[in-house]
């Protein structure tokens, strides 16, 4: 087998059995052929137009295009297959621009292979008609006694060069597809990058990116910026996809950040998704309904991201984490927060846990203390004693609507990740609660 597809194959040249030579049989025909290669692609354009909707609509070929072009292949194969000097240069040169044009053109492949297959026929039914119409005659290209075999051994070669050719213009084609696709993914990514810069508020630039990315510029959408977890896949996209969800991802500053479409109630899908299905650590911003907005969106996903620890595997919604959103940007405050309303129960390490382990419960559960009960398998009375405790430790009264919001926001600082000195809301420079 040969190696390389647009080679040509070696020729047995020399006598037959009948005393022909096959290479001067095919220089004969070819040159006998040479001077009628623009009624000869005529035909081959007639027939193509007869048999193939999409050249015959004019668009995207035009009826010039494909003649000129099979003008070029025509008279290359002819050439090929009588073993001519070509002045041309290039023999393979009309079938790769074949190749390259069609797919530019988005010609599909199947179908600038049928016309191909569709100009091998024309041209072997020319030859076939030169030959019979030659026979006996002077200008005839092989004995009588021979034609038979004659018009076998032509068709045969006849379809060896086009075979040949159209392996040449399908890796051309291939080639030109990989190629396009190479600049479009260049141009999509640039123009997401350019929406989550803010950019997207120059209406070319939405109208741009839309037509990259293949969605509307008005839509439902959100940000999702998710870390790059080791045991996480990199890149949500084919969960998401499953699920018959788009969405398009990059990487960004050591995450990747995705924008995802939104059908009506898929906001809740794609939360259970990201957290059951991915394993990813991800913030997701609030829905918006312009791209031009996916930069302030980026932002505030980010934010939503910054409450959740490293590696975690949670999932926070942009509205679900608004205090953790203001408490984890103002640690200082944060930090205040906690030692303002807990710092009594954080001193007390023998009963840390169990009080506020029952507070978060208590209040989760509108402060009834037999609603909390049923949860931490207790009596109400223990909840009671317990809360009693904490407004004991803390000179609160756990009556006071302000003290109650004051301990639900010092528990939700105490849970947010550690600042970039390793230290998380509630703690001191020596690493112990503050007092």
């Amino acid at each position: 087998m040969a190696q390389n597809p647009g080679a040509r194959a070696p020729r047995t040249e020399g006598p037959r059995p009948d005393g022909t030579d096959d290479g001067g049989l095919r220089r004969a025909l070819a040159v006998a052929l040479l001077p009628g290669i623009d009624e000869l692609t005529r035909r081959v354009v007639d027939d193509i137009h007869a048999h193939s909707g999409t050249y015959a609509s004019g668009s995207p070929v035009s009826r010039d295009d494909l003649r000129d072009i099979c003008r070029d292949n025509l008279l290359r194969a002819l050439e090929d297959f009588g073993g001519l000097s070509s002045d041309g240069g290039d023999a393979e040169y009309a079938a790769r621009e074949t190749g390259r044009r069609r797919a530019e053109q988005g010609v599909p492949l199947d179908t600038v292979l049928q016309a191909y297959r569709r100009g091998g026929r024309v041209m072997w039914q020319v030859m076939a008609e030169h030959l019979r119409a030659t026979r006996g005659t002077p200008d005839a290209v092989g004995p009588v006694a021979a034609d038979r075999d004659t018009e076998l051994d032509m068709a045969g070669a006849v379809w060896e060069t086009i075979d040949r050719y159209s392996l040449v213009m399908a890796e051309s084609y291939r080639l030109t597809q990989l190629e396009m696709q190479g600049r479009q993914d260049t141009r999509r990514v640039a123009l997401f990058e350019a929406l989550l810069d803010g950019r997207g508020d120059d209406p070319a630039v939405a109208a741009a990116a839309s037509a990259a990315l293949g969605v509307p510029v008005h839509d439902r959408y959100v940000i999702v910026v998710a870390a790059q977890d080791p045991a996480a896949p990199p890149n949500p996209a084919p969960v998401l996809d499953e699920h018959g969800i788009w969405s398009f991802w990059r990487p960004r500053s050591g995450r990747y950040a995705g924008i995802v479409r939104l059908a009506s109630g898929e906001s809740a899908v794609l939360l259970d998704l990201l957290r059951h299905r991915t394993g990813a650590t991800a913030g997701v911003s609030p829905e918006f309904d312009r791209l031009a907005r996916a930069g302030r969106a980026l932002r505030l996903a980010e934010q939503a991201l910054r409450t959740l620890p490293a590696g975690s595997g949670e999932v926070a919604a942009f509205d679900d984490r608004l205090a953790e959103v203001l408490l984890v940007g103002r640690p200082e405050i944060a930090e205040r927060i906690v030692t303002t309303w807990l710092g009594g129960v954080l001193d007390t390490a023998a009963e840390r846990d169990v009080l506020l382990g029952t507070l978060r419960v208590w209040l989760d559960h509108g402060c009834s203390a037999a609603r909390a009960a049923e949860e931490l398998y207790c009596h109400r009375n223990t909840v009671l004693n317990r809360i009693g405790r904490i407004a004991e430790l803390t000179g609160a009264s756990a009556e006071s609507g302000e003290v109650r919001l004051g301990w639900a926001l010092a528990l939700r600082a105490l849970g947010l990740p550690a600042d970039d000195d390793g230290r998380a809301p509630g703690e001191g420079d020596s690493g112990r609660p503050w007092a």
